[in-house]
């Protein structure tokens, strides 16, 4: 056997189209097409540049074509936003980004329409601002007439697929990051919408991960000059893909998702939603075969990638490499920061407010390039750490590995930090996961593979094509006494 399969992963600040190739046994990848994925400010404004990104999406199906074809396509991208359609189909505006300060006040907003207790029992999804539901109810607030004209709402990934087939249907996995999804009935819920006065008829049928949603539009074949095939509704928010890709043999496993957003939990057959996970602010995802990611959302290497761009703003331009490399050579666990903390959440000088930070927490300041990144990547393992263990309360279990998946796992310093911050074992890889998850997920939808139908086959094949490394527990006594003072200085 020979499939090749087209995956297109979307990040928040780059996207790629990705050829899988399966050979019966293992599946090889192959990058065709990279393009960056920059939001626009525009009056204010902060939007996703969705034309362009479907451009690019059209440049790599035309190269998939020239590198020797293709038999099926899956998109993945970041959950929560989306598209409104009006009733012929048209985008009313360019969807705007989570990172927008349109939802400023608007999860405070929502009590005054449902208690925050009753949001969370049903949805059971961790309090962000950025949620969907926030966005849509700043929408009716300050807007009213936009909701009034639209037709449907198409999140990211659906939104894509249907410019590349004109169906209209929303994947489970992406709509669970809405916070308007039933957690245990894993439909729309009903009495969230009437509580928050959204209109029913903008949202489409649920469609489990690894459906064949329809085929490439004629319109998109003519253009391209490509011949029909399935467009397929893969685990397509970026998340849940990159959690098929856990190279986990065990049922009982710590995941850390890490990339621009660090994703830590355990995947269970049903939702845990009580008091201890409500006050933890612990959300639960759907995935595939209907499992529930119970997990916790961090800020990750964003702090990173914008205190980069802040130091190419000034002037230096380092590799991702290089700051790792430097950021190994300085004393640890000498400050910290709260990597969620509101200051960091826009982008901007991202060592500037490094520094006030640790001024104003009486903490020795990071003055060097070097010092900043070691800060940044020490204080989200100790978060890490304060988040397994929030985890491990509310379902009862200990876990012995923590497995990371993601770009992240380029950080061997993050990986090791990670180890000794959470005193477990820490196997890593592989670093494409999301791309891994999403083609695997076409081949458990194609009607002629049948050796893969089902996550633990998938998840075995992806580990026989992987590379993956483990780092074992360093100076955990040092570490366990920086995670009594992190403890302290971000409360």
């Amino acid at each position: 056997m020979n499939k090749r399969i087209l995956a297109f992963d979307f990040g928040a600040s780059s996207g790629r189209a990705m050829i899988g190739i399966y050979d019966g046994d293992t599946i090889q990848l192959e990058e065709i097409h990279r393009f960056s994925n920059d939001p626009v400010i525009m009056n204010g404004t902060m939007y996703w540049d969705t034309l362009r990104l479907f451009y690019e999406i059209k440049q790599g199906i035309v190269k998939a074509k020239l590198a020797g074809g293709f038999d099926s396509i899956g998109i993945d991208t970041w959950g929560v936003d989306f598209g409104l359609l009006d009733k012929d189909g048209r985008l009313l505006e360019n969807p705007i980004h989570y990172r927008d300060e349109r939802t400023k006040g608007m999860v405070e907003q929502s009590c005054e329409y449902i208690s925050k207790e009753r949001f969370y029992e049903i949805t059971g999804l961790q309090f962000m601002e950025l949620n969907t539901a926030f966005q849509l109810l700043s929408i009716k607030e300050k807007r009213p007439e936009l909701l009034e004209r639209a037709d449907k709402m198409l999140l990211t990934p659906d939104l894509f697929a249907y410019f590349l087939t004109g169906v209209k249907s929303t994947e489970y996995s992406i709509a669970s990051t809405t916070q308007l999804l039933d957690a245990r009935k894993r439909t729309w819920s009903k009495e969230v919408l009437e509580a928050l006065e959204l209109p029913k008829k903008i949202f489409t049928d649920i469609v489990p991960c690894g459906t064949v949603i329809g085929q490439l539009s004629d319109e998109i074949c003519e253009e391209l000059g490509v011949q029909k095939v399935d467009v397929v509704s893969v685990a397509s928010h970026d998340t849940q893909s990159a959690l098929i890709a856990v190279p986990a043999k065990e049922k009982d496993f710590i995941f850390l998702s890490s990339g621009t957003w660090s994703l830590l939990g355990t995947e269970l057959d049903a939702p845990v939603i009580d008091e201890n996970s409500e006050k933890y602010n612990i959300t639960n995802e759907g995935g595939c075969e209907y499992k529930t990611s119970f997990l916790k959302n961090i800020i990750g290497t964003w702090l990173i990638q914008e205190s980069r761009r802040q130091w190419i703003r000034e002037g230096t331009e380092y590799g991702f490499g290089e700051l790792e490399s430097i950021a190994g050579k300085v004393d640890i666990l000498q400050n910290f920061i709260d990597p969620d903390a509101p200051e960091f959440v826009p982008a901007g000088n991202i060592p500037r407010r490094i520094r006030e930070y640790c001024r104003q927490s009486n903490q020795p300041i990071p003055e060097t390039v070097a010092e900043v990144v070691c800060c940044i990547d020490q204080s989200l393992a100790l978060k890490y750490r304060m988040a397994l263990e929030e985890i491990e309360r509310c379902t009862g279990k200990h876990y012995e590995t923590i497995y990371i998946v993601g770009g992240g796992t380029k950080s061997k310093l993050l990986c090791q930090f990670t180890a000794n911050a959470c005193g477990r074992r820490v196997v890593a890889g592989p670093v494409e996961a999301t791309v891994l998850g999403n083609l695997v997920m076409q081949l458990v939808a194609a009607k002629d593979v049948m050796e893969i139908k089902n996550l633990q086959a998938a998840r075995n094949l992806i580990a026989r094509s992987s590379i993956i490394e483990e780092y074992i527990p360093e100076q955990t006594k040092e570490w366990a006494a920086a995670y009594e003072r992190f403890q302290t200085i971000i409360r």
